[in-house]
């Protein structure tokens, strides 16, 4: 296997898609690297991943933070070794409000989801450089693709996200580093339980990790999952302005917030 003995970071690993991918990498023989704010709930799946024989080790930090961040990555490296493959994959969304504009909210969020990706990418690419190998991949949205009604700040903060790894994977070619970016769409996870909507070709977080670690392994470029929703955000790209406010009205009129952790 192609994971066996490496190291392999995942920000964002307390709840969710990083949880699952930590459970999912280690079965693929990695050494996993856990971060993200909530000590007690990384040292839960430190214990699960070991008590399946994998080698893990945990450092509590806020990706929102520089140091914090660079911090705990040198406290992982100092454990496991040097990154072979990183996954920011910590995010959070919160609404962006009409009257009263909540920019305190959405700055917060944009230093969670863009800059915690860029300080997570600044930990590891130095020695990924030196050694000439390495994998670098951050979870962005299929709402990185359109702006939408009441979520401006998130499908910004996720677009900033899938054009930095663009540059960055230019910037990176014949450097021996992979750059991945993972567009999922609506993923059974505590980020999506508030939404009172149905939601489109709903992924179990299982699945969604299965999947995205068949795509690291294809080291592809870009990873849009599931295609049926890639094909409807494609498509939400040419529908007209009032179509789209029709639609999202209701949403935009009141939309849900994701339970503070």
């Amino acid at each position: 296997m192609m994971f066996a003995k490496q190291v392999a970071v995942i920000t964002g690993a307390s709840s969710g898609i990083g949880w699952a991918l930590a459970r999912e990498l280690a079965a693929q023989g990695c050494k996993v690297g856990l971060i993200a704010r909530r000590r007690k709930k990384l040292e839960e799946l430190a214990g699960e991943v070991r008590s399946a024989g994998a080698t893990v080790a945990l450092a509590v930090a806020d990706v929102a933070e520089r140091e914090s961040t660079l911090a705990a990555f040198r406290q992982i490296a100092a454990e496991l070794g040097s990154t072979d493959l990183l996954v920011a994959n910590a995010g959070v969304g919160t609404p962006t409000l009409l009257d009263p504009m909540n920019t305190a909210d959405v700055e917060k969020m944009i230093r969670v989801n863009l800059l915690g990706v860029i300080y997570s990418i600044e930990a590891v690419r130095p020695d990924m450089l030196r050694r000439g190998r390495g994998h670098v991949a951050a979870v962005s949205s299929m709402a990185a693709y359109k702006g939408l009604p009441a979520e401006s700040g998130y499908c910004a903060s996720k677009a900033a996200v899938n054009t930095y790894l663009e540059g960055l994977r230019l910037h990176l070619r014949g450097r021996g580093i992979a750059v991945t970016t993972i567009c999922p769409g609506f993923v059974r996870t505590p980020m999506t339980s508030v939404n009172p909507f149905h939601m489109p070709w709903l992924v179990e977080v299982d699945d969604a990790a299965r999947r995205i670690v068949r795509a690291l392994r294809r080291r592809k470029k870009v990873y849009n999952f599931p295609w049926q929703m890639s094909l409807l955000m494609w498509a939400t790209q040419w529908a007209p302005d009032w179509l789209v406010a029709r639609v999202m009205g209701p949403y935009a009129e009141n939309p849900p917030r994701a339970p503070k952790t």
